[in-house]
């Protein structure tokens, strides 16, 4: 490229923003998209199409849903607390936040949620040069507990004992959490049932 301008092959998304940034003037993005190196996903994010590394659905959250935070099954599934496999990657966004268009591929859940449920527990996870909003593990079980009727009984079960059996749980933190979002009650039935 002219100006010295090269798009990195360890970062899969990129925004608008980014790319200028970089030094790549809006000319230069159309042409790349032209040449097929950049697939245009929306008015804001592009793929790199020379991208080299691991590959992931939640690198598209934030492209597709701003202020996407990765939650309820697909969360669980990151932090192994489920063997269910979702056909969907759930995203969670400020309830007045708008979404404009949706992929085809991946397929995403989106899940408008309060302020302060929202906020509470969202921790950003680096892969490289890539990077995803997803909750903690305390604030995915209460999430998965709140919205047990729609994530299923079983699943919420088995996400809850996987939980229970970890090292690394923090249950002054989930008990925090539940208060917070006001399911303590049923978080601690469901742990006086399971302990």
């Amino acid at each position: 490229m002219a100006d010295g301008a090269v798009l990195s092959e360890d970062q899969k998304i990129f925004s608008m923003q980014e790319l200028k940034g970089r030094g790549f003037s809006q000319y230069k993005v159309s042409k790349l998209v032209s040449e097929g190196k950049l697939i245009k996903l929306n008015k804001s994010y592009f793929e790199n199409t020379g991208y080299h590394g691991e590959e992931s659905d939640f690198y598209y959250a934030e492209a597709y849903a701003p202020k996407g935070v990765i939650c309820l099954l697909s969360a669980a599934v990151y932090y192994h607390l489920t063997t269910f496999i979702p056909d969907a990657v759930d995203v969670a966004i400020p309830r007045k936040a708008k979404v404009s268009t949706m992929p085809d591929w991946p397929q995403m859940n989106v899940h408008h949620y309060t302020d302060d449920r929202h906020k509470l527990g969202a921790t950003t996870v680096c892969e490289g040069k890539n990077e995803f909003r997803i909750y903690d593990m305390e604030k995915t079980v209460v999430d998965i507990v709140f919205y047990r009727e729609k994530v299923g009984i079983e699943e919420t079960k088995e996400i809850l004992v996987n939980y229970l059996q970890r090292k690394d749980r923090d249950l002054k933190r989930l008990l925090k959490y539940a208060e917070l979002m006001k399911c303590d009650k049923v978080m601690r039935q469901y742990l006086e049932v399971l302990v």
